[in-house]
């Protein structure tokens, strides 16, 4: 089958966002009835957190903040206005820490909606001298290295999990070094790489105009980020929707750059979903009925969205092998 030039681009899109670059978000497939630009600190609030080693050891700082005083978390903060992802990491470590940090890979995405971002990273120590309790100040009261087996008491055992998430990372990456890449954004969006694969084909689908091109929607305050696939879903194959499950898998890239406050404070999120078939349906009585497999996507119903089936051999190899294996960043909704 003759591949169109503007098909032939998407898929190089593909594989770039499979590399963990970045692309201009141009055009907004799925949007609220009220958009507006978020706006860090007060419509959006995003979250750095660092998981550092030392060899065994993990770094640990001691909360100065009343609500949570003399207990111990993993450095973390809110970003603040003009700063890119990774210069918010590097200022919270040393503010809390007093070290200074390079990022390693993303290890996670948390979320609760548009509202509330945080993101995890697995970073490493490059300089300066841990704090003491000489050093106290309203940012942290001292920091330590944590052996994980001495008594310490955390502010949240939330922290556990994104302790062993960057043990794990250490011992076997399971997915590529991912850290954000530069691009403006005004919004919080979910660009879609949407897939669904049956007998080792791949179809992917698309929006028609103005060129084809990977949906993107914008997420909502009353759901979770990544329910804007399910919103591009339901708005392409209605008929269909309760049929099949869809997964976000996670994130392929990110893309951030807050320099102008207010006008790109955004986020996008570059995801591999999969639309999967509901293997147990029922009928309109609410009985189970047999699943039957069709080995073809479900047809699409808006006029703007079509299936495009890949046709790139090592493109089509690599979507099967992540959509299997989920070897991209997490991303977890806590909504």
């Amino acid at each position: 089958m003759e591949v169109k030039e503007e098909e032939r681009e998407v898929e190089e899109q593909i594989e770039r966002l499979f590399k963990g670059e970045g692309s201009e978000v141009t055009t907004l497939d799925v949007v609220p009835d009220q958009l507006r630009p978020v706006a860090l600190r007060k419509t959006v609030s995003y979250i750095v957190c660092a998981v550092v080693f030392n060899d065994k050891e993990v770094l640990m700082v001691q909360e100065a903040k009343q609500e949570c005083y003399k207990q111990w978390y993993l450095p973390a903060g809110r970003m603040e206005e003009r700063e890119s992802i990774q210069e918010a990491l590097r200022r919270e470590v040393k503010e809390e820490a007093g070290l200074d940090c390079e990022p390693i890979t993303l290890l996670l995405v948390q979320e609760q909606g548009p509202q509330w971002i945080r993101f995890i990273f697995l970073a490493k120590v490059t300089g300066g001298s841990l704090k003491t309790l000489m050093e106290a100040d309203q940012e942290s009261l001292q920091a330590c290295w944590w052996d994980r087996k001495s008594p310490l008491p955390l502010r949240g055992r939330d922290i556990l999990r994104l302790i062993e998430a960057g043990l794990q990372y250490r011992q076997a990456p399971g997915h590529q070094v991912t850290l954000p890449v530069e691009l403006s954004c005004s919004y919080v969006v979910q660009r879609l790489v949407l897939t669904f694969t049956s007998q080792h084909q791949v179809w992917v689908l698309l929006v028609k105009a103005p060129a084809p091109h990977l949906p993107c929607a914008v997420a909502v305050k009353t759901h979770a980020v990544i329910w804007a696939a399910n919103m591009v879903v339901q708005e392409a194959v209605p008929s269909s929707y309760y049929d099949h499950e869809v997964n976000t898998l996670g994130v392929l890239s990110l893309q951030h750059q807050g320099r102008q406050p207010g006008k790109t404070d955004g986020v996008c999120f570059n995801t591999l979903v999969a639309l999967v078939p509901d293997r147990v349906q029922r009928n309109e009585d609410g009985d189970r009925v047999d699943w039957v497999e069709t080995n073809q996507p479900p047809p699409v119903e808006n006029p703007r969205y079509h299936w495009y089936k890949v046709q790139n051999e090592a493109l089509r190899e690599g979507i099967l092998e992540k959509t299997k294996n989920s070897s991209i960043v997490p991303i977890q909704s806590l909504y």
